[in-house]
């Protein structure tokens, strides 16, 4: 048996998406019934992996590993550890004034600042990250202004902007506490796109909680990812496969490289892998 582990955006669906290939789906299926069990480990929270989850899986690590939940209706909960009210004021206070574009993740919600838009709609082809944002918004897949914010607890921080030096403070202040994951964009798109999430979790230490719950191997898990949100991911399980349309940084790093998600690639991967 192997626990194998998805990334949403960019791998299992198109960026943005939230209808897999059907050969996707079907491979799913199939790998389940032989006896395979399937997460979705995602940047995503729980409210915007809603509607995938009508696929069945055997769970999910959420918020980039700061909300991890299995079961058949996801309600064992093995981790939740959002940050502290302080830290989200402190972070936001920081970079916005420094002009960076901000969204928040909690469990119930998103919300991003009220430009965030028209910033989006200015940057060309990017990468995962921002196709995901430009079609939430774009499909009203819930992302609320950030002046209707409920004080819900946040898991994350999704940052765009346009220079590094708006990211100076932030990083000298935070960086103890914060990992700045940072996407590759590619042209013609010019923005600096990423996370900033806190250090005593990641989508890898999602991996180790699950692996623990079902008493299982590291060494019998494979990880499908396509950007650096996935690196620890791809660092944790027994296999890594990497998507080609995915992060060259993280291609030199994956034991595979799966067809592009436009291409049947995670099917494809899946039966090379013999998991159907």
């Amino acid at each position: 048996m192997k626990l194998i582990f998805l990334d949403i955006d960019g791998t299992l669906t198109a960026p943005g998406e939230n209808v897999p290939p059907e050969s996707a789906v079907e491979a799913i299926e199939r790998s389940r019934a032989r006896g395979n069990k399937i997460f979705l480990c995602t940047g995503r929270n729980p409210d915007m992996l809603k509607p995938l989850l009508k696929y069945q899986f055997d769970g999910f690590i959420s918020c980039g590993g700061g909300y991890v939940a299995v079961g058949e209706k996801y309600d064992k909960i093995l981790y939740d550890k959002p940050m502290t009210d302080e830290q989200r004021e402190l972070i936001l206070q920081i970079l916005h004034n420094h002009g960076v574009f901000c969204t928040i993740e909690a469990v119930t919600g998103s919300w991003g600042d009220e430009n965030l838009g028209d910033f989006i709609k200015s940057q060309g082809e990017g990468n995962s990250e921002i196709e995901r944002w430009r079609k939430a918004l774009s499909s009203n897949l819930g992302i609320r202004p950030m002046s209707e914010y409920d004080g819900s607890p946040v898991y994350k921080v999704v940052i765009m902007c346009l220079d590094m030096s708006q990211l100076e403070e932030a990083i000298e202040k935070l960086s103890g506490e914060f990992n700045f994951i940072l996407q590759e964009v590619k042209a013609p798109a010019k923005c600096i796109n990423g996370e900033i999430m806190s250090k005593e979790f990641n989508k890898g230490s999602g991996v180790k909680l699950i692996c623990e719950h079902f008493n299982h191997p590291l060494k019998d898990t494979i990880g499908f990812g396509d950007s650096m949100n996935d690196l620890e991911m791809m660092q944790t399980v027994g296999y890594s496969v990497c998507m080609a349309n995915g992060s060259e940084k993280l291609k030199e790093l994956a034991d595979m490289i799966a067809p592009p998600v436009s291409e049947d690639g995670l099917a494809r991967a899946f039966a090379r892998l013999k998991l159907t």
